[in-house]
């Protein structure tokens, strides 16, 4: 993409100008900082930031509707589950590549090729949907619904080359003591992407359909092409001296992670907390379609997700404190006892509180884990990190969804719909046709406060703390 092929391994390669970088034990680069003030490397981050935020908003737009439309088609949750599914296992399969070419190539190259590559995916999903039969295409025992439905997530999926690209640039362009506020205000954007998608997916699919929705999808993505070409970042004229090699380092991914005490822990333990989420991944609209209509759910589903814009707007001003982790693990357990109590009784304002309680304090989750790395794995490195986490989280929540849609179908929802079933759990869940969804939600609530509570008590916990604690911040924006 750049020209430029990364050094052999151990070998640093040589930056533009002749001059050979250098780099302390952790391997930071000690080159002088870039001539642009912070505060213009802040604007170049928020036009990265805001395109990265439209492109996502595109793609989730997508994905909702899809979800939406595939449930209201055939009211089987498995199709939600396995596309809730497919989605996260193909995040998980690809995000180790993923990093690996962030490391090897300059960020807005890698940018622009993963916007590329969305676009054409696009056009297939549409040229797909007019010429199959809305029969054929419907049919869940027949292929075309799933290659119909796999050309959009490979399109989504590809999207997320982007979110870890995204990460790197904040240290690259951010300085250290502002970096999770940075993060911050990654957060709210995401949350603004879910206010956004989940109102107007619903409200395509209520009123214009499948087909114009992927029309408006089409649109908005060229448009965030287009203007992903303008944007310039002169603080990486080439790629970072990296030790990456090939399309897949799992071996350097996994070095990486091995070298940092306490690092691997973090992200096993966020990989349980997505076992746990794969239960909503497989869930949550089915729960919400059940008590809405869809352009209703749509808009309730927007008004809950503001809390991702609050959540993230919170740490952007305050930051995360002295120790991210103790305020990741903090929220993890809030997160826990809103995902447990949100669904006792089929009352739709506390499902939208739940919702909005529990996306205030998923940024805090994301940003203190982001913080984390930034400040303790070196740039050259940190794609491989980063997509090396990425796959091991997304990994979890698709086996969940994919055994729980199955579950929830064909045991625990006939169980709870039964006689004895709604008479055992209504003392504890009251009445509705949904109680066994419920139920689920339960039981995820309260694994995931046990999952934290035995983190706060872990020696672990100590080692990440100290390590960042430990780490001298890399400076943003080395020269190239």
């Amino acid at each position: 993409m750049t020209g430029q092929e990364p050094a052999p391994p151990g070998v640093a390669a040589v930056p533009q100008g002749g001059a050979v970088p250098r780099e302390d034990t952790a391997g930071r680069s000690l080159q002088a900082p870039s001539p642009r003030s912070a505060t213009e490397r802040s604007r170049t981050f928020l036009g990265i930031l805001v395109n990265t935020g439209l492109a996502n908003i595109t793609t989730s737009y997508l994905w909702f509707a899809l979800t939406f439309w595939a449930y209201l088609e055939t009211r089987n949750v498995i199709a939600t589950g396995v596309i809730g599914g497919v989605y996260m296992l193909l995040i998980a399969l690809s995000s180790i590549s993923f990093g690996t070419f962030v490391d090897r190539y300059r960020k807005l190259s890698v940018m622009r090729v993963a916007a590329g590559f969305t676009l054409v995916m696009f056009v297939l999903a549409g040229v797909m949907f007019l010429v199959t039969p809305a029969a054929s295409l419907l049919d869940l025992q027949r292929p075309w619904f799933w290659v119909f439905t796999l050309i959009i997530l490979v399109g989504g999926v590809v999207e997320n080359l982007r979110n870890i690209a995204l990460s790197t640039t904040v240290t690259i362009l951010i300085e250290p003591d502002r970096r999770a506020n940075a993060n911050g205000l990654v957060g709210m954007v995401q949350g603004l992407m879910f206010v956004i998608t989940s109102v107007l997916s619903g409200l395509s699919i209520g009123l214009i359909g499948m087909g114009w929705t992927i029309a408006v999808a089409l649109v908005l993505t060229a448009l965030t092409f287009a203007h992903l070409l303008t944007l310039r970042m002169p603080e990486e004229a080439r790629a970072a001296a990296t030790d990456a090699r090939g399309g897949f380092d799992l071996r350097g991914s996994l070095a990486t992670v091995l070298a940092i005490s306490g690092l691997f822990a973090l992200i096993l333990f966020s990989t349980f907390n997505n076992f746990v989420a794969g239960v909503y991944t497989a869930l949550l609209d089915p729960y919400g379609l059940e008590l809405f209509t869809v352009e209703q759910w749509g808009i309730l589903f927007a008004l809950g997700a503001t809390g991702f814009i609050v959540g993230g707007a919170l740490i952007g001003r305050f930051g995360l404190g002295s120790n991210p982790l103790r305020t990741m693990l903090i929220a993890v357990i809030v997160m826990g006892v809103v995902g447990a109590v949100f669904t006792l009784r089929a009352w739709a304002w506390l499902y939208i509180v739940g919702i909005w309680l529990y996306a205030v304090l998923v940024p805090f989750v994301e940003a203190a884990e982001q913080t984390v790395i930034q400040r303790v794995v070196p740039l050259p490195r940190q794609g491989r990190v980063f997509g090396f986490a990425m796959a091991f989280e997304s990994a979890a929540a698709p086996v969940t969804a994919f055994v729980i849609a199955p579950i929830a179908q064909f045991w625990i929802i006939p169980y709870a719909r039964s006689t004895e079933g709604a008479a055992r759990l209504a003392p504890l869940l009251g009445e509705g046709a949904s109680r066994g969804i419920a139920l689920m939600f339960l039981v995820a609530g309260i694994a995931t406060i046990a999952a934290a509570v035995l983190a706060f008590l872990a020696p672990v916990y100590r080692r990440v703390s100290a390590s960042y604690a430990g780490a001298e911040a890399p400076a943003a924006a080395p020269a190239q």
